[in-house]
């Protein structure tokens, strides 16, 4: 099949185009999450410590930082099509290696692969933007962001089920089958690029911007290196502050930068960036937090004891209402600005973290906490692109957002690093689990950033510079 033929068969048709875009946003966000569920079922199949395990998880994420403004600048130009398919390729290949790896290390450098995936969204939003009709652009846009989002609710409960049954291998089987379907669904679907568009890359600002990431979120990701190593952790902040500041001196000089630093000074992108990063602190500390402590045994004085399955159906509300959440955007946003629309989603986070932090002695509780966090985050998702994409060139679509993408993945990070540095404030030397009020503590602390975002986001509406959809 051509890339001719697929592109004249979306035109006339247009029905596969928005499935198959929320479809491949959707794996990648299951696939991306797939490290979670299964960090201690590595570790005792290839015996290896709990540390490296976690590797599974974090190195994807490391990757796609990096891949994403990569492949950002990429979408914007004519061959955004191969990019997609190729891009895809690779992460069957790496979903393929994590099925059958003869150690360890195979397996790590097949969640590498697949990590690359994790930059394809941005561009499934350019697709979408170029393709579709101005009525169902914005829409599928909105599902895209949700979906990359709350998918991780899917692939957490359906690896934890795979693990419990059956074994390692066939949770990462999951992955390897729907990776390979999001290919077929690409190839079928996605078709070429606007004629006209350039294809001018700048490598070395990719270099530093990639290296600038690496180190800033391995510097963030690795929480004992704070408390063991202070210094190494800190000489790697300062390191990852320099590349970045090279990066920034670079992209304004530059005649095709890898991000179009003029666009994002616009108070409008500065405040909807700002806000993704702060929330993304505040949503995904909360997914750490609950899904850590319903895993906690009674025994302690706390928690549940319940297994990898149920921690992982506890993330289903997550999901659900997620998508609920983001259906709610269209109608909201005939009413109110992207920025209010923003701020009634990050006030539902908020809601979400303070009831955590005051009422969490039963296991109901928490799935409504994931259910409130759910169609908090859906409604903060689905208005992000609006904010942005109302001041943003058609053709810097894939750019505008993956730099979004990239400070989501910082907000996660930097979230994920803030539990773990309260709960191990909190955890005596000789304890194996924090005291209670650990969680109560991070659980404000994730607060105080949601009402930042919240504020953000009202101050970003009085401005009066959005222009409407």
């Amino acid at each position: 099949m051509t890339d001719t033929a697929a592109e004249s068969r979306t035109q006339t048709a247009g029905g596969p185009l928005v499935p198959a875009l929320i479809f491949i946003a959707l794996v990648v966000a299951v696939v991306g999450s797939l490290g979670a569920p299964l960090i201690t079922a590595v570790a005792g199949e290839f015996d290896v410590s709990l540390a490296a395990a976690q590797w599974t998880l974090t190195a994807p994420l490391l990757v796609g930082a990096i891949a994403t403004p990569v492949l950002g600048r990429l979408g914007t130009g004519p061959r955004r099509r191969q990019v997609i398919l190729a891009t895809l390729a690779t992460v069957v290949v790496g979903s393929l290696l994590t099925v059958v790896p003869p150690s360890f290390g195979w397996l790590l450098a097949g969640r590498v692969a697949q990590g690359v995936g994790l930059g394809l969204t941005a561009l499934m939003m350019g697709v979408a933007r170029d393709h579709l009709s101005e009525q169902r652009s914005g829409p599928t846009i909105a599902l895209l962001s949700v979906a990359s989002t709350v998918g991780i609710g899917v692939g957490y409960p359906l690896a934890g089920l795979l693990t419990d049954v059956s074994e390692l291998r066939a949770a990462y089987g999951l992955g390897l089958v729907i990776t390979v379907a999001a290919l077929a669904a690409a190839w079928w679907a996605v078709p070429q690029s606007p004629p006209g568009r350039s294809a001018v890359v700048d490598v070395p600002g990719a270099a530093l911007l990639g290296g600038g990431l690496l180190v800033l979120l391995l510097a963030i990701s690795r929480t004992t290196w704070w408390t063991d190593t202070p210094a190494l952790a800190s000489g790697l902040l300062a390191a990852a502050i320099v590349l970045l500041t090279v990066w920034v001196r670079r992209e304004r000089r530059c005649d095709a930068p890898l991000v179009d630093l003029a666009l994002l000074r616009h108070p409008a992108v500065v405040g909807a960036n700002v806000t993704m990063l702060l929330g993304g602190v505040g949503m995904y500390l909360l997914l750490t937090l609950v899904t850590r402590y319903v895993q906690t045994p009674a025994t302690v004085g706390y928690g549940f004891g319940v297994n990898v399955f149920v921690a992982g159906l506890v993330l289903v509300p997550f999901s659900a209402l997620g998508f609920v959440g983001g259906k709610l955007v269209p109608p909201l946003r005939k009413r109110l600005e992207a920025a209010t629309v923003l701020a009634v989603g990050g006030a539902m986070v908020l809601a979400s973290l303070v009831v955590f932090a005051v009422a969490r002695d039963q296991l109901w509780l928490s799935f409504a906490v994931m259910g409130l966090l759910g169609l908090g985050v859906g409604t903060f998702s689905a208005a992000m692109p609006a904010a942005i994409l109302a001041v943003t060139p058609r053709e810097e679509t894939s750019s505008a957002m993956s730099f979004n993408q990239v400070i989501r993945s910082v907000g996660f990070s930097l979230g994920s690093a803030l539990g773990g540095l309260v709960l191990a404030a909190h955890t005596g030397s000789t304890a194996a689990f924090p005291t209670e009020s650990g969680y109560t503590t991070a659980a404000w602390a994730g607060a105080a950033s949601m009402a930042v975002t919240v504020a953000i986001s009202l101050v970003l509406r009085r401005t009066g510079r959005e222009v409407q959809r």
